[in-house]
């Protein structure tokens, strides 16, 4: 076996979601449970709430569901971007496992919304009925191309699905719309929507057509996004007065601040900066852009080593949903949204398909595993906005939301999760994702498939079988995660020299490869007490129990103290499966002391310590907290060893 090569990647091509099937286990259960309950019951919310009455636009607006607040917004402006979201969760499912009756629901929502769609192909609901007169007039506040993009992307899913055009061609007419509007060209607006989604959108209507027109839109916005003197919102306060002053004060929030390529720190609101990068990174893998790869490196960086939580969560502040400081990264109050975590998944995809670095699957388990996992329960039908890491019993789960962003986002995520599993062309396969699955592509036409037999997160050991219609010559791409700190590998059982190679945290083999080869992958599974950066004054003298991708944090629900009164002790952490616990996970049973309140009656303060006892802590994953009575949970736990 020689050492693969190392010239940069370009362009792997995922492997498509309806190609890779979960045969059981992890992700198997919890894509049943997304299809079965969270899609369906999605639907009756949708319903129940009065989102869906928005649509008929040929009776009078009925009163607001979502009021408007001081902000001169409304909730409501932003509905159909949540039939968008819904319509591609659901689109995704029908494309694995045919449903009539939800098939039936999304075409009861493309017809209102071909009804709804005006002469000159405009197409958002709340100006259609509420302000006509207010169209394209606020950019900076209103979202018209965030639901748009929503729509286009609901309206791909549903034709690579089902073949049905009748929603892409409107919003094709949607999108030609725009381009009517937005552009460098003379008489046209040199604008483009404050929320990002419009761009990544464009891509995908583009792979699914192969119209240049929509890749060229797509650029222009991405090009334009932070153009100075003057600045399109300046301009748009002075063209359209009259409106609510801008209530955050600075271009950061929409990452408008700067050109894209000059842009080195994230900042502002989470989802749109992760939808930004996740469009540059499509444009950088188009266009072979290396302008836009070299941001999208100083991007990733700055976040992942000073604003990301170890759940893979980000965005610490409630105020603008987004990013403060470097290292500020509070637990109680912890935002982190779980349409940023779903995002940054997008994100990572994207650069794992145009540079194979582990870095960036490792995030994206990551934020699977954990920080985007915990936005549902394990029923699928409660939902978290936001995810923190600290609680007193406060933080409880909740069926719908005053803003149902992320919902929908989780959903789709969930429903497509095949697709992110691994990537390939006509000389390399890469594995990015780990678990019970089967994987068919074809590489230099020749059909292969992989069988992916493993007890994954729960277990390293990983067994891959390989079937070739003929054999093939390729470099099979395994990804070593960057949480282990050992690993081994073998051919047909013969011995792999796993360090030797390794590139970038994957393991490149290279050969020709038949029915009946089998690969075997161990990664060792230790339990580690994770401690953060000096500069996270919040996680001082603290640590975080991790175990393999699956981050862990402590409930009241299985000690016999609230986890705050706890304490790390020395000792050996044990870990084992726990069938009947939380639909099947491993837990933790961890050496530790507890603070005795007994003593204590009345008294605040004292200069004698609390009396401690001996004791046990309990861990269980963290996505998989708030299923059971109200109490409280810490991820961070007091180190006393």
């Amino acid at each position: 076996m020689s050492k693969p090569e190392t010239t940069p990647f370009r362009r792997l091509k995922p492997v498509p979601h309806t190609r890779v099937a979960f045969t059981e286990g992890f992700w198997a259960d919890r894509m049943r449970v997304n299809r079965e309950t969270t899609i369906p019951t999605q639907f009756q919310r949708l319903e129940e709430e009065g989102f869906i009455e928005v649509l008929d636009v040929d009776q009078p607006p009925k009163p607001l569901v979502r009021p408007i607040n001081e902000y001169g917004l409304s909730m409501q402006m932003f509905f159909d971007s949540d039939f968008g979201k819904w319509i591609e969760a659901a689109s995704y499912s029908l494309a694995t496992h045919p449903d009539p009756g939800i098939e039936a629901k999304i075409d009861f929502l493309v017809e209102k919304l071909d009804h709804a769609q005006l002469a000159d192909g405009y197409l958002n609901s709340w100006f259609i009925r509420r302000a006509p007169e207010k169209r394209w007039t606020n950019l900076r506040d209103w979202h018209e191309m965030y639901s748009m993009g929503h729509l286009v992307e609901g309206a791909v899913a549903y034709f690579e699905a089902t073949g049905k055009r009748r929603f892409l061609d409107v919003m094709i007419r949607c999108v030609d719309h725009i381009a009517s509007v937005f552009g460098r060209e003379p008489g046209k607006r040199h604008g483009y929507d404050a929320h990002e989604e419009i761009e990544l959108a464009l891509v995908k209507l583009y792979r699914a057509t192969g119209e240049a027109r929509f890749l060229d839109l797509a650029r222009y916005f991405i090009d334009e996004r932070g153009a100075q003197n003057p600045h399109y919102f300046d301009e748009e306060v002075k063209e359209f007065p009259g409106g609510k002053p801008f209530n955050f004060g600075t271009y950061e929030y929409s990452q408008s601040h700067k050109p894209v390529r000059e842009q080195d720190e994230v900042v502002g609101h989470a989802v749109r900066a992760m939808y930004l990068y996740s469009a540059m990174a499509d444009l950088a893998a188009e266009d072979n852009d290396a302008s836009l790869k070299a941001a999208l490196d100083k991007l990733w960086r700055h976040l992942t080593s000073r604003q990301l939580y170890v759940t893979g969560g980000m965005g610490p502040a409630v105020e603008n949903e987004g990013f403060t400081r470097s290292f500020d990264l509070p637990n109680e109050t912890a935002y982190a949204e779980t349409c940023a975590a779903v995002s940054l998944v997008f994100w990572g995809h994207r650069m794992a398909a145009i540079d194979l670095d582990g870095r960036f699957a490792d995030h994206m388990e990551l934020v699977l595993h954990n920080g985007a996992l915990s936005g549902v329960s394990l029923g699928g039908d409660q939902y978290f906005y936001e995810n923190p890491l600290e609680s007193h019993g406060q933080h409880r789960r909740w069926r719908w939301h005053y803003c149902p962003c992320c919902p929908t986002n989780l959903a789709r995520l969930l429903a497509s999760l095949g697709g992110y599993v691994a990537s390939h062309d006509d000389e390399n396969i890469a594995v990015h994702l780990y678990a019970a699955s089967t994987i068919e592509m074809k590489v230099a036409g020749r059909a292969v498939r992989l069988t992916q037999q493993t007890a994954y997160p729960w277990d390293g050991d990983i067994r891959l079988s390989i079937e070739a219609y003929a054999p093939v010559s390729a470099t099979l791409w395994l990804r070593i995660p960057g949480w282990c700190r050992g690993a081994t590998a073998s051919v047909n059982g013969a011995p792999v020299d796993v360090d030797a190679l390794t590139r970038k945290g994957y393991l490149g083999i290279r050969r020709e490869w038949a029915t009946g080869d089998e690969v075997r992958l161990h990664f060792d599974m230790p339990v580690e007490a994770l401690h953060a950066h000096p500069d996270v004054g919040m996680d001082a003298d603290r640590v975080a129990l991790k175990r393999g991708p699956v981050l862990y944090c402590v409930e009241e629900a299985d000690n016999a103290a609230p986890p705050q009164r706890m304490r790390l002790a020395s000792g050996e952490a044990k870990a084992a499966y726990q069938p009947d616990l939380l639909g099947g996970v491993v837990t933790l049973e961890v050496p530790a002391t507890v603070d005795q309140t007994g003593d204590w009656q009345d008294t605040l303060y004292r200069p004698k310590p609390a009396e401690t006892v001996p004791g046990t802590i309990t861990a269980i994953p963290y996505f998989a907290w708030a299923n059971r009575e109200p109490g409280g949970m810490l991820v961070w736990l007091r180190d006393g060893r």
